[in-house]
C-alpha cells in the first residue's frame, strides 16, 4: 500500500496543491511554519477520520473559506481508488469513493497509515486519557466498524451519568437502584467490549514494543506495558501482559471469557455504587482505565528522560505499525513520521531508518536537512508557504535542499529584476542637472496625474 497521489483544495495553508508519490522513503522538507505537517495531516485524516492535531475540523479551512476538499489515490490491493473528502463549514463531512458517495467509514477500508508526530509523547507523558486515545484509535484502524461500539459507550455513559446526577443524594430511597440497573447492563455490555479488545491489542503490542525499542536504542532495556481497569476486582486491576492479559483476550471472547470479565464489572460497580451517587458520576468503566507504561521496572511517566520518553512512544507506534504488517499482508500500512529526527540523535536516526527500510512507504518530514540520514535514496519534495518548490530524488538531502534554495533566490532575484524593469519601461522619463551630475527620476503618467488632480 502506498500514497500515489494527494490533492488539496483550501486546506490549511494550501489553496490548491497537486502532489505525485512514489512508493519507498518520501521525504518532505522545508523550513519551519511552511505546511509540511499539514500536509502529511491530510494523509493521515484518511486513516483516523480524523486530526492528530486538533478536535475539530474548523481549524483544516483555508482562512476565509468555509468548504475544503482533500483527495488521496491509493494503492491497494492491485487496485489505485482515489479517496474524497469535503469538508463543510458547520455541516457533516462527504466522503467518496472513485467518484462515488460513501459512507465516511467506507475510506479506512482502502487506506491504514500509522502516524507518529511530537504530540504523541503525550502517550507516555500525559494524562490516562491520550493512552486510551491510542489504544482506541489502534483498535478502531483494526476493525473500523468498532467505532459503533464506542459511540455506543459514550451514548450510555452520558445517559447513565444524567441519571445518577438526577438523583444525586438519593441513594437510601427505594427503588433508585433498581432504575439505574437498565443503564448498568448496557454499560457493562460495550464496556467488556472494549475491555477484551484492549487487553488483546496491549497483549500483541508487549512483544513487538520490546524488538523496536531494542532497535532504536540498541540496549537491554525492556518497555512493560499494563493495563490499571477500573472495573477489575483486587489485583488484577493491574494486567501484565505476561501473567493475566491473554487469559482474556482471544480474537472471539470464549463465553467463560465475557462471564469473567461480566462479572469483574459488576462487582466494582456494586462497590461504587454509594460513591457514584454522591458524586452524580460514572466511576467505573473503560472511560476510567489507563495503560501504564515503564522501563527497567520504572514508570515511564516521572522517571523516563526526554530522550527515553521518545523513543518508547515512537517505539509504541514502530510496534501497531508491525502489527498491522502482520494483519494486512501482503501490504503494508503507510508509514508517516512528522519531525521525528529533530528529537533524535545520529546514531538512533540511523537505527530508526534500517528499522523501517522494507516498508512499501515511509513519508518522513523535516525542516533541517541536515538531520535527515544519507543511507538510503529519498524522494524529495520541498515546500514553502503551502507550494511545492521542487521535486526530486537524492541520497543527500542536505545538498538537494541548499541547491534548491539557491535556484529559488535567483529565481526570485530574475523575477524581481524583470519587474522592475517592466515598471521602469511603463513610466516616462525626465531629466534635470545639477552642478555635478545628472539625476534621473520618475513623473507619473499623464492620466494618472490628471485622476490624481
Amino acid at each position: 500500500m502506498h500514497v500515489k497521489h494527494l490533492s488539496l483544495l483550501n486546506f490549511r495553508n494550501y489553496p490548491k496543491l497537486e502532489l505525485d508519490f512514489k512508493a519507498g522513503k518520501v521525504l518532505v522538507l522545508g523550513r519551519n511554519g511552511q505546511g509540511k505537517t499539514n500536509l502529511v495531516e491530510a494523509i493521515a485524516y484518511f486513516d483516523s477520520l480524523s486530526s492528530h492535531r486538533v478536535s475539530s475540523d474548523a481549524p483544516l479551512f483555508l482562512q476565509g473559506n468555509d468548504t475544503a476538499v482533500a483527495r488521496l489515490q491509493v494503492t491497494h490491493q492491485n487496485t489505485s481508488p482515489t479517496l474524497e473528502l469535503e469538508f463543510r463549514s458547520r455541516q457533516a463531512k462527504k466522503a467518496q469513493i472513485n467518484g462515488n458517495p460513501v459512507k465516511l467509514r467506507e475510506l479506512t477500508r482502502w487506506f491504514t497509515a500509522v502516524l507518529f508526530a511530537p504530540e504523541d509523547l503525550q502517550i507516555v507523558r500525559g494524562e490516562p486519557s491520550s493512552r486510551r486515545t491510542f489504544l482506541d484509535g489502534a483498535i478502531v484502524t483494526r476493525n473500523p466498524y468498532f467505532a459503533a461500539v464506542y459511540k455506543e459507550y459514550d451514548r450510555v455513559l452520558k445517559q447513565r451519568t444524567a441519571l445518577l446526577k438526577s438523583l444525586r443524594g438519593a441513594y437510601k430511597q427505594p427503588g433508585v437502584s433498581e432504575t439505574l440497573e437498565f443503564w448498568n447492563q448496557q454499560l457493562i455490555d460495550t464496556g467488556t467490549r472494549i475491555m477484551a479488545e484492549r487487553r488483546l491489542l496491549v497483549d500483541q503490542l508487549q512483544p513487538r514494543l520490546e524488538q523496536a525499542y531494542q532497535k532504536l536504542v540498541a540496549a537491554d532495556h525492556r518497555p512493560q506495558l499494563s493495563l490499571k481497569e477500573s472495573a477489575a476486582t483486587g489485583a488484577a486491576q493491574y494486567l501484565p501482559v505476561a501473567e493475566n492479559v491473554s487469559r482474556e483476550t482471544s480474537p472471539h471472547l470464549t463465553p467463560q471469557s465475557r462471564e469473567n470479565l461480566t462479572a469483574e464489572f459488576i462487582a466494582q460497580l456494586r462497590r461504587s455504587e454509594r460513591k457514584e451517587f454522591e458524586r452524580g458520576m460514572t466511576l467505573v468503566g473503560p472511560h476510567r482505565d489507563d495503560l501504564e507504561i515503564s522501563l527497567n521496572a520504572l514508570p515511564v511517566k516521572g522517571y523516563a528522560s526526554h530522550g527515553e520518553s521518545w523513543s518508547v512512544a515512537l517505539g509504541l507506534k514502530l510496534a501497531f505499525a508491525d502489527l498491522l504488517r502482520d494483519e494486512l499482508a501482503p501490504e503494508d500500512p503507510v508509514l508517516i513520521l512528522d519531525d521525528v529526527f529533530a528529537e533524535l540523535d545520529a546514531a538512533r536516526r540511523a537505527r530508526l531508518m534500517s528499522s523501517v527500510a522494507d516498508y512499501q512507504q515511509v513519508i518522513v518530514t523535516a525542516a533541517v536537512a541536515e538531520d535527515i540520514p544519507t543511507t538510503t535514496e529519498w524522494e524529495i519534495h520541498v515546500i514553502r508557504s503551502g507550494e511545492v518548490l521542487q521535486t526530486g530524488r537524492s541520497s543527500d538531502p542536505a545538498e538537494f535542499f541548499a541547491g534548491v534554495i539557491k535556484n529559488d533566490e535567483m529565481r526570485r532575484k530574475v523575477i524581481q529584476h524583470a519587474v522592475k524593469q517592466d515598471q521602469q519601461s511603463q513610466l516616462p522619463l525626465s531629466q534635470s542637472e545639477d552642478d555635478e551630475e545628472q539625476q534621473v527620476r520618475f513623473e507619473p503618467i499623464l492620466g494618472e496625474r490628471n485622476a490624481a488632480e
